[in-house]
């Protein structure tokens, strides 16, 4: 994951991220006294650079130390005291998604596998499963950061019927970018369910994921099972989402 850090300690402004193939800027002003500027040496990943930075602006240019795209990146700006140089465009070394899918997949045991290319900077890969009239977080997995082709793996648990699996990464500054939702139909019964009659506990008649909602949009239960429990829940109206299911529940007592 993309770092970034920008403080003065002992005269160090110190900016890192992840080499996406761009230099980076610095504003460079007078020093505390007003004679000379304030900014009079740069490291990159510890060796010193050859960028001129007696000006009142300067390139630190990344090219010369031979980096690959998603590499690791510490710049230390030495500066004088009383004054702090200006990083001008530090979000070039934070992680944008830019990967192109190759293929995705699922097989009948469950197993998500989706291979990519063009990545410029580890990013976790989001799995999402449409359910519930919306796209529901399933888990994540480190994506590898470099422009290679990888593949990538994930248990998921479908639910009856038709389901459909896509992955996303969401970087610095820019839009999520997906996947292509892949489908999967699964011949598992759908699971019903019950409401005990002292309103304690709901049962389903199969494992299932679920989410109970108040009537203000509130997630007021959330798990996997085949029961849970709902006795410190207030009597009235609720929406239960379980399986593809949504549907109206009703507990008459507290």
């Amino acid at each position: 994951m993309f770092s970034l850090a920008g403080f003065s300690n002992a005269g160090i402004l110190i900016v890192e991220g992840k080499y996406q193939n761009k230099n980076i800027y610095v504003q460079n002003g007078f020093n505390n006294s007003g004679v000379g500027f304030c900014a009079f040496e740069v490291r990159v990943n510890g060796q010193v650079t050859t960028d001129e930075v007696n000006s009142s602006a300067f390139e630190v240019d990344l090219t010369p130390f031979k980096l690959n795209v998603g590499d690791k990146v510490s710049i230390e700006i030495k500066h004088k005291e009383g004054c702090i140089p200006k990083v001008l465009n530090p979000e070039v070394l934070k992680s944008k998604p830019t990967f192109d899918v190759v293929n995705i997949n699922i097989n009948n045991e469950g197993m998500l596998s989706w291979t990519t290319k063009n990545e410029m900077g580890s990013l976790p890969y989001v799995v999402e499963q449409y359910k519930w009239n919306k796209w529901v977080f399933v888990g994540e997995i480190n994506g590898q950061g470099t422009p290679a082709t990888h593949d990538y793996v994930f248990k998921v648990t479908p639910h009856s019927g038709e389901n459909k699996f896509r992955v996303k990464q969401t970087g610095f500054g820019s839009a999520p970018r997906f996947s292509s939702p892949v489908t999967y139909n699964s011949l598992m019964e759908k699971p019903t369910f019950q409401i005990a009659k002292d309103s304690k506990n709901v049962t389903f008649s199969s494992e299932t994921s679920y989410e109970v909602y108040d009537f203000y949009g509130n997630v007021v239960k959330k798990g996997f099972g085949n029961s849970f429990d709902i006795s410190n829940l207030n009597k009235g109206k609720y929406y239960l989402c379980y399986d593809s299911v949504v549907t109206e529940i009703e507990k008459k007592k507290k």
